[in-house]
């Protein structure tokens, strides 16, 4: 089943927030490459397209509340037992937007659910799969940042700040397994079709054609692009690259 020369044929490819968008369309791409998958999302998903999206993969599903630390431990659990025991590829993506207001309408319970979703769901992916890939001596992690992780955006301040920290922890995360056999990396997105940025869009006001206008590729990007910078990430071909952020953005940070 593996894609061109870029194969992870054998490889397990553990993965958060699979039913999204982005968790779709990279979890379609790993299988393809010959990956066994074991999609993550929280409590109550409904997976039935997330498995037509993967036909004819080898597919395994799991239900976890990324916040939850022992919930974490059982995915973990679920996809060390699922495929032979091995991690060889995790993808900590699950991820929320939080509510769109100015800081000084912004509760400090919704701060805390977006970091804690978004930093503290990462921090616990983290801790626990790194030790398995430790163990194995190989293995590759990529991270969920986003474009406004490197950069400011005026009210949603709360996924702004999450998205900053999980750069933070990626760079961390890799300096502390440097020479282990296990590399760390995040990517991090612009404006992507999904149902995140059409919520995103809804709150500002403003539709694809708006947000393209500040975008010098002139549109928004696809899932598959982003995948696509998943799929290197995870394979051999990125051996040298950790601690790395990866911009998938239509070039709108290029601008000073």
């Amino acid at each position: 089943m593996a894609e061109g020369r870029v194969s992870l044929e054998g490889k397990v490819a553990l993965i958060t927030g699979a039913v999204g968008a982005i968790g779709t369309a990279s979890a379609r791409l790993l299988a393809k490459r010959g990956a066994r998958i074991v999609a993550v999302d929280r409590p109550g998903t409904d997976f039935s397209l997330f498995r037509s999206a993967l036909a004819g993969a080898s597919i395994v599903t799991f239900e976890a509340d990324v916040t939850v630390e022992e919930q974490v431990a059982a995915y973990v659990a679920y996809a060390i037992g699922s495929f032979g025991g091995r991690i060889d590829i995790f993808f900590n993506n699950a991820g929320i937007e939080g509510p769109v207001k100015p800081i000084h309408e912004l509760s400090l319970a919704e701060l805390r659910r977006v970091m804690s979703v978004n930093v503290e769901g990462v921090f616990l992916g983290l801790r626990h799969v790194m030790p398995v890939m430790i163990a194995q001596r190989s293995g590759s992690i990529i991270n969920s940042s986003s474009a406004v992780g490197l950069a400011g955006a005026p009210d949603i301040s709360a996924y702004v700040a999450s998205k900053h920290a999980v750069l933070g922890l990626t760079r961390s995360a890799a300096l502390e397994v440097a020479g282990k056999g296990v590399r760390v990396n995040c990517i991090n997105p612009g404006p992507i079709r999904s149902r995140m940025i059409d919520s995103l869009d809804g709150s500002y006001g403003t539709d694809e054609a708006q947000g393209a206008a500040n975008i010098p590729l002139g549109r928004y990007g696809l899932p598959d692009e982003v995948a696509g910078i998943v799929g290197f990430l995870a394979s051999d071909e990125a051996s040298y690259v950790t601690g790395s952020h990866h911009l998938i953005d239509g070039g709108r940070h290029a601008r000073i």
